[in-house]
């Protein structure tokens, strides 16, 4: 015993001494250099054990790559998808790749594993978006037209891709690197990429091209809907076959499949329903918590549908059919998630695409015989299937042909199906130094086919934009438009016949002239809302029984039924119809393209048309309101639009108060006010409509009329126990107890202000306004002070060409002031009694009219600073006025009024 433990104890001795000096310095292995760079690493070198680095690298130059290419392509209105494709290509080896050692350096085939990863995961949340996208209430409100253009938009194609698959199968199955596969599950895969349309981009073409609210627009989406839930379906089909082993494991996978939707549909959807009603994500989005939980699901719907033998995008896919449309839930669920992955993971999805498309390989004519006939199949199947059940269902030939047209598109999504067979079986192998994507991995398709594929992807989807433009133009909408309305014939001849004689450009002249303004249409702005109330409740009339006391029914109702009669027992005149128009910016978010083609949803939501109403009703105003999702240059045009619309007799355009279109959350940002009449957005908005503008036109510019007074910002205030921040948060705004406006008015002449003239006095019909109507009398000092008189006309509808340094007047500038002295002074013999308390007319002779005019205005604003509180007007027509000279004087005058009082 004694002699096995020294024995043991003698060799761990040996041992340890063995041992130790190879832990001495400089003589055994050191750790990982730390500090990269500095010590002279080379970033890009792939390692294993950190890929993060190589990984930013490549997603760099993947997202500035593809974000480059869309600027150029957008100016020819091409969706995101094609510069994303196209970028993929270029980085591939097509392009790029050919460059020596660029491949090696950036895309390392050990690192293609990470990008993938990352690629895929981006492709399932895209998916789910694409699923959240759809929206079932459009297809069960059109199914009937939705089947008829969707089943022959589907099987027309599908039948032609099958029997150009069985030349692909042929010629192409010999290649090297690809697995036995039986013809029939080629066939169907084949069939399912020509069937298929890419709902998605669609979506953003239709609003690109302002479709989305058009009869094509309403046909395409529900279409759409339908083509893609049984391409998706048609798609788990074939990945089944694939992956499965005999035919009979397929039929199991398929019926284990519809018994997973069946599940998804009656238990997993009122399940999730309730939980997002009693956490109130439907009312009020979702919380933190429903889109933790929604992502769960997309994940674990992912997870079962993967090892099912189903692709993970269809379990994807299925939890964005399931979820809510009502209250916008999938509209708000979309904008927090949208972002990250179309900007970051999308493109890290056609990139990896990219590196397995390689354009040298279409080198035979044989090969290009099959990118033409699979492009031609491509198209025409579609296009031809989707013309004839878009005419059998009784629409125009135009129309039909824009319908197949979009039906032909394909984009990303023809891409996925591409992409999406991978097998259990055939997992990547790096060390095999295969760049190939996911599709590729399964064997079923080669480089050069899956290459050919994606051209017709690119070609179908790049033609979509082009051809609607030239099939389906503006002007072509509006002539149908018309014709179905019964105002013209087919030959554009007018058949109305209140309106066969009256030229459009009279009736817009004469809404610019009309003495009445009984329909006002209001584009309403977020931060100007306090403002419009208070300008619009001004034009409101005190209609009888509008504020009287009130009999039960049940005791007078006779009484009752008087209200809406005057005291002489006739109808009194309806009241001021308004109508506001809130238009929100269209951008390539998928969020925003929902919230377009959601449109009626979002104009019932919408908390800036909602309060409007709920101001009409206080104020006993006839009130209507309406959202519009457009890009920002067609603001103009909309707003036109919607005037000629309405019937509208005015329009009614708040000045931004920073200068921008843009309604976004900028109340804690204080905008100069010296800088808002700058050229920009806003400046070229007013401009363009004033241009095109169909009647009276009003703009607002806002200096506090109507709205809260602002406080000083916060600063250092000495409190009771320390020095801290003092807060204006919480305390009560001012009172106002005298609610009464005045509005100055100068009149020099002309249309403008006629019509200035007129709305003052309609402001006036108010018990609350007193108004000054002050006529600039520049002809008589003129006359007086003895300048010649010339025969020939300067500008004889422009009173600015008379200014301080003139010496001659011409004849027709005499005429011109005798004429709109004559209408001021009809207009106030024309005054009502009951306005005449309130109305004061005056003439101010005046060799420098915009000096006068300014201090006139001063002195009016400073003697109503002492009686009123509710704030003053000051109205100005465009043609007063030189126009450089008069925007400095007046920009001087809100400064100076900013200081005072608060001036609208």
């Amino acid at each position: 015993m004694a002699s096995t433990i020294s024995s043991l104890i003698a060799t761990t001795a040996s041992h340890t001494t063995s041992v130790k000096p190879t832990s001495t310095a400089g003589s055994g292995p050191r750790a990982a250099h730390q500090a990269g760079i500095l010590e002279g690493s080379n970033p890009s070198k792939y390692d294993s054990k950190n890929p993060i680095i190589i990984f930013i690298i490549q997603a760099g130059i993947i997202i500035i790559f593809c974000r480059v290419l869309h600027f150029p392509l957008s100016k020819i209105r091409q969706p995101r998808v094609i510069a994303e494709i196209i970028g993929g290509i270029l980085l591939g080896p097509s392009v790029f790749g050919r460059i020596p050692g660029f491949t090696d350096a950036i895309f390392p085939p050990a690192s293609i594993p990470t990008l993938s990863l990352a690629a895929n995961l981006g492709l399932v949340l895209f998916l789910f978006l694409v699923g959240l996208e759809v929206d079932m209430r459009l297809l069960v409100s059109n199914w009937r037209i939705a089947l008829s253009v969707g089943a022959a938009g589907m099987a027309l194609p599908f039948g032609l891709g099958c029997a150009i698959a069985y030349g692909l199968y042929h010629e192409f199955r010999e290649e090297s690197g690809l697995v036995p596969i039986s013809f029939g599950t080629y066939m169907l895969f084949v069939g399912v990429a020509m069937a298929i349309t890419a709902f998605p981009v669609l979506c953003r073409i239709l609003t690109e091209l302002k479709l989305l609210q058009d009869r094509v627009g309403v046909v395409v989406l529900s279409a759409g809907v339908g083509n893609d839930v049984i391409g998706w379906i048609l798609l788990a089909l074939c990945v089944a076959l694939v992956n499965a082993g005999s035919g009979i494991t397929a039929l199991y996978v398929l019926l284990t499949c519809i018994a997973y939707i069946l599940l998804l549909v009656y238990a997993i959807r009122p399940l999730f329903l309730w939980t997002l009603r009693k956490s109130g994500s439907i009312q009020n989005g979702p919380t933190q918590s429903m889109v933790g939980l929604t992502i769960l699901m997309i994940l674990a719907s992912a997870f079962f549908t993967g090892i099912i033998g189903v692709h993970p995008i269809f379990g994807a896919f299925l939890i964005g059919l399931i979820c809510p449309h009502d209250g916008g839930f999938a509209i708000k669920l979309t904008e927090k998630i949208e972002d990250l992955v179309t900007v970051f993971f999308l493109p890290l999805y056609f990139a990896l695409s990219g590196l397995s498309t390689n354009i040298g390989l279409l080198d035979t004519g044989i090969t290009w015989a099959y990118v033409v006939g699979v492009i031609a199949v491509a198209f025409v199947g579609k296009f031809v299937g989707g013309t004839i059940a878009a005419r059998m269902c009784k629409m125009v030939w135009r129309e039909s042909f824009t319908v197949g047209v979009m039906m032909s598109c394909k984009g990303l999504v023809e891409l996925i199906v591409l992409v999406s067979h991978p097998s259990f079986e055939h997992s990547f192998d790096a060390s095999a130094n295969n760049t190939k994507n996911i599709g590729l991995q399964a064997k079923i398709l080669s480089q050069r086919t899956f290459t050919i594929f994606v051209v017709m992807a690119l070609v179908t989807t790049f033609a979509t934009t082009p051809l609607t433009s030239a099939l389906y133009p503006p002007w072509y909408r509006k002539k149908l438009a018309a014709w179905r309305r019964g105002d013209i014939d087919w030959d554009g001849n007018d058949l109305g016949q209140d309106r066969a004689s009256t030229d459009t450009h009279t009736i817009a002249a004469e809404k610019k002239h009309a003495s009445e303004v009984r329909r006002l249409l209001v584009y309403l702005r977020l931060e100007s809302l306090p403002s419009l109330f208070a300008f619009v409740s001004l034009l409101a009339e005190d209609r009888p029984g509008g504020s009287s006391s009130r009999v039960h029914p049940s005791r007078s109702i006779a009484k009752a039924d008087d209200r809406s009669q005057g005291k002489d027992g006739a109808i009194q005149k309806g009241p001021l119809q308004v109508h506001g128009l809130r238009m929100l910016e269209l951008t390539d978010r998928l969020s925003s393209v929902m919230k377009d083609s959601e449109i009626g949803d979002v104009s019932t939501k919408d908390p800036v048309v909602n309060s409007f109403h709920s101001f009409g009703q206080l104020k006993n105003l006839a009130i209507s309101g309406d959202v519009e999702i457009v890009p920002e240059g067609s603001y103009a045009d909309v707003l036109s639009r919607s005037a000629v619309e309405q019937g509208s007799d005015m329009v009614l355009l708040p000045w931004s108060e920073d200068g921008s279109l843009s309604e976004t959350d900028n109340t804690t940002v204080e905008h100069s006010k010296q800088h808002i009449f700058e050229d920009g957005p806003q400046s070229q908005f007013m401009a363009c409509f004033l241009a095109k503008s169909p009647c009276q036109t009003a703009v607002f510019i806002n200096n506090g009329f109507g709205s809260q007074t602002k406080r000083e910002p916060r600063g250092l205030a000495r409190l009771e126990k320390k020095v801290s921040l003092g807060t204006t948060h919480g305390l009560p705004s001012v009172a106002v107890i005298d609610r009464h406006h005045h509005v100055f008015f100068p009149f020099y002449g002309g249309p403008d202000d006629r019509a200035a003239l007129r709305f003052v006095l309609r402001l006036a019909r108010s018990p609350s306004v007193t108004a000054t109507i002050l006529f600039v009398n520049m002809l008589d000092p003129w006359l007086k002070r003895g300048s010649s008189v010339e025969p020939t006309p300067n500008n004889p509808s422009d009173p600015s060409s008379l200014t301080t340094t003139s010496t001659d007047i011409t004849e027709a500038q005499i005429t011109f002031f005798e004429q709109e002295k004559a209408f001021w002074l009809q207009t106030q013999d024309a005054l009502p009694a009951d306005l005449a308390p309130r109305v004061l007319f005056d003439t101010v002779l005046s060799e420098n009219p915009l000096q006068d005019t300014l201090a006139r205005a001063q002195s009016e604003m400073a003697t109503s600073a002492a009686i009123h509180s509710a704030g003053d007007l000051i109205v100005l027509g465009r043609g007063s006025g030189s126009a450089g000279g008069f925007r400095a004087e007046m920009l001087g005058m809100l400064k100076q009024a900013r200081k005072t009082k608060h001036v609208g």
